[in-house]
């Protein structure tokens, strides 16, 4: 089967999307650095519908930890193929991306960040990409920031972290004479940009002094959210999109059509008119941002973990659970909300509404294994800051301690089984999850949390209803 490339768009059948605009004509104004599923299901989407109005909003890919979406998309020419998942199933080839780079060609890198034609430097590196500690402070004695401080002696140096690399781009910037730009971070992370600039500058400030001021009054950092459900690619889509399109795609995409981005409108030069695919631009991100990491990501994350000890696989099976999607939306209307206020326009009893709709969109199969990576770095932003802030208010606690409760029945069942388990602190976990109030005391996750008596006799009532096969805590 011929694979799709520049060459081969032209075999695709007539309702098969393709870029709108001529490729050739494209300069390349972002370099985005994690080019993985989620961006490329919803950023890179965004860009490519831009591009037929404004050609300079082209992006150059960053791959700091793999090759594989290099080894994927090079050889299409950044090409892909994006399943829109729906009553009616859309494909839609993406054109907005101009190659990928990888770790090994460290010039290239440096020479994309410092490009005349760059005004954004965004990402999508997850929350452990981030090197942050439990405060959300740029942790100094994470291995990755620790080389860079030792590599950054040399002037000519190579860094390895994302916002290593983010101080070698803005430092050579400076250096050139070259204009500022706006750094904006992508990843599910409470108020992500502030926190990404504080990180920037504390290392900048460990580096290079000079660098650290320049970026203070030179780039800008806005908060941005993003939303949209994005299963994992699987040999069942790519043999879907190749009946669909008549092409072979090493890496195809897929999400719901339902998406949401909302940036804070502060650039530090020219705004790129996503409005036209649908972007918001607000002046304050941080409630579109709690309502969405709270209520979808939260939920998310319980029906992973409860759904994972109940023996099922996906999203949707565990909303076919009665109970377990009885569970959810109780959570949901009666725990989080009442830790939410709302922007404007936002109600959030039809906002639960819709994301539980969604939650049951049959065309979705999102693995529950999937949404349990990573638990460490997720869950302090999806339901421990909620669990803090109803116990200062006084409110129960005990449902919202029930996922976590499945969380520590899920690493202890991966250490007895000898299963692996996907998490930047597996190791840790993995030594404690016998004695789940071991795991409670790691501050790295639970901060205070782990040391308060109502939180943790919550938890143990969560344990002892799940033991039992309740999914309704019993108050401690």
């Amino acid at each position: 089967m011929t694979r799709l490339s520049q060459s081969s768009l032209s075999a695709l059948p007539a309702g098969v999307i393709r870029p709108q605009y001529d490729r050739s004509a494209v300069k390349r104004g972002v370099v985005h650095f994690g080019p993985g599923a989620f961006h490329r299901a919803h950023q890179a989407a965004a860009f490519d519908t831009l591009l037929a109005q404004d050609p300079r909003w082209g992006l150059t890919g960053v791959s700091l930890n793999s090759r594989g979406v290099a080894d994927a998309l090079n050889p299409q020419d950044g090409l892909y193929t994006l399943a829109l998942l729906d009553t009616e199933v859309a494909y839609r080839v993406i054109g907005s991306i101009g190659g990928i780079l990888t770790k090994d060609d460290p010039a290239a890198i440096l020479g994309a960040l410092t490009h005349a034609a760059t005004r954004i430097v965004s990402s999508t590196v997850t929350e452990k990409g981030y090197c942050l500690g439990a405060d959300g402070a740029l942790d100094f004695a994470n291995p990755a920031i620790k080389a860079d401080l030792d590599a950054s002696r040399s002037e000519d140096w190579t860094p390895g972290s994302f916002t290593g690399w983010l101080v070698r781009g803005l430092q050579a910037r400076r250096l050139a004479a070259l204009p500022g730009v706006t750094v904006l971070c992508c990843d599910n992370l409470t108020d992500n940009g502030r926190k990404l600039e504080a990180a920037t500058l504390a290392l900048a400030e460990a580096i290079d002094p000079d660098t650290a001021r320049w970026i203070a009054d030179h780039v800008a950092f806005p908060n941005a959210m993003v939303d949209s459900i994005t299963p994992a690619t699987d040999d069942a889509l790519r043999a879907r999109i190749a009946a669909a399109t008549g092409l072979e795609d090493a890496w195809p995409i897929q999400r719901e059509r339902f998406t949401q981005w909302v940036i804070e409108d502060r650039f530090a030069g020219e705004r790129p008119a996503l409005d036209v695919a649908g972007v918001t631009f607000a002046s304050e991100v941080r409630p579109f941002e709690k309502a969405k990491l709270r209520l979808l990501n939260g939920a998310h994350s319980s029906l992973a973990y409860i759904g994972l000890g109940r023996g099922l696989e996906t999203v949707g099976e565990a909303m076919a659970d009665r109970e377990l999607a009885a569970f959810a939306e109780r959570l949901m209307r009666e725990d989080i909300a009442p830790s939410i206020a709302p922007p404007a326009g936002l109600d959030l009893g039809g906002y639960i509404s819709d994301v539980l709709a969604r939650f049951r969109n049959p065309e979705i199969r999102h693995l529950l294994s999937q949404i349990a990576w990573d638990g460490s770095q997720k869950l302090p932003y999806r339901l421990l800051d909620t669990t803090r802030e109803a116990l200062a208010a006084g409110r129960p606690i005990e449902r919202l301690a029930l996922p976590i409760a499945a969380w520590l029945r899920f690493l202890a069942s991966a250490e007895r089984d000898g299963r692996t388990i996907t998490d930047p602190l597996a190791a840790p976990l993995l030594e404690r999850a016998g004695d789940w109030r071991s795991v409670l005391a790691m501050r790295e996750v639970f901060g205070d949390l782990g040391s308060d008596g109502r939180f943790v006799g919550a938890v143990e009532a969560g344990l002892a209803a799940l033991e039992a096969g309740r999914l309704e805590p019993v108050a401690a």
